[in-house]
């Protein structure tokens, strides 16, 4: 049952990467993915859904990610996506080393948070030497610096109506279903929780740098690649996604990359 599942969801993510790749160089027999009515598109929705749901049962909520010596490091974090925004406020914060930069937790929280990149490093740390697995078919280990995620949550104190985290960050990706978009990702309070969330901060014992997502990017280790969204800058607490992009859960996702992209 298990390598059933592992092939069908390489299956899945290989199909879409490559849905994604003919989108974004603007071919127009994936018109689909932007139609919520498809029947291809609701094909794809619900074997998604269908692997989530198996993921979660077989793996448990709990269960870590495999972890490395740091012996085991052999080369630098290969960057992945987009690798240097230029939105205005990112220029700007980044040309100041992000002193200026401020993480919010909005939504559906009883506190919002606004927490200056400092006040993060403050926090407890926590560090794991984890491998990075890419939808595209390469890995890479690394160590990852960063705090709880879920400590930040318990700050400020999500509400029972919650279901979902989305990260929004100031990077944008082009050449989509109409034009540029400002990227977006999520998870579920499961994987929002998870011991080895983290906000990561720092890479392979220096600071973060832009090519890998500075300041901040969410490293959430069970998940694929895609789902590591890069210069978050605002956390937010949903019931759904339907105010978002297209609704599925993320800019991949909306592209037709499976939402849950576990491993």
């Amino acid at each position: 049952m298990a390598n059933l599942i592992l092939s069908r969801r390489t299956f899945l993510a290989a199909s879409a990467a490559g849905a994604s790749s003919l989108v974004l160089a603007g071919c127009d027999q994936f018109d689909f993915l932007g139609q919520r009515d498809h029947q291809v598109r609701d094909f794809l929705e619900r074997a998604n859904s269908l692997t989530y749901q198996a993921q979660r049962i077989l793996a448990g909520e709990q269960t870590l990610a495999p972890t490395y010596d740091e012996s085991e490091i052999r080369q630098p974090q290969r960057p992945n996506g987009s690798t240097d925004p230029k939105t205005a406020d990112y220029v700007a914060l980044a040309a100041n080393g992000f002193a200026d930069y401020r993480l919010r937790v909005s939504g559906l929280v009883e506190t919002q948070l606004t927490l200056s990149l400092d006040e993060l490093r403050n926090m407890p740390a926590q560090s794991q030497v984890t491998r990075h697995d890419c939808v595209e078919g390469w890995s890479c280990i690394a160590k990852w610096t960063g705090t709880r995620l879920g400590a930040i949550l318990d700050q400020a104190r999500v509400k029972p109506a919650a279901k979902f985290v989305v990260y929004h960050c100031y990077d944008t990706m082009g050449g989509g279903l109409s034009g540029p978009e400002a990227f977006y990702g999520s998870s579920d309070l499961i994987d929002a929780y998870h011991p080895q969330t983290i906000l990561a901060y720092g890479l392979n014992n220096a600071t973060l740098p832009i090519s890998n997502g500075a300041p901040i990017r969410v490293r959430i280790e069970r998940a694929l690649g895609y789902k590591q969204s890069k210069y978050v800058h605002t956390i937010e607490l949903v019931e759904s996604f339907t105010k978002f992009g297209q609704g599925q859960g993320g800019y991949w996702e909306d592209h037709g990359y499976d939402w849950y992209g576990g491993i």
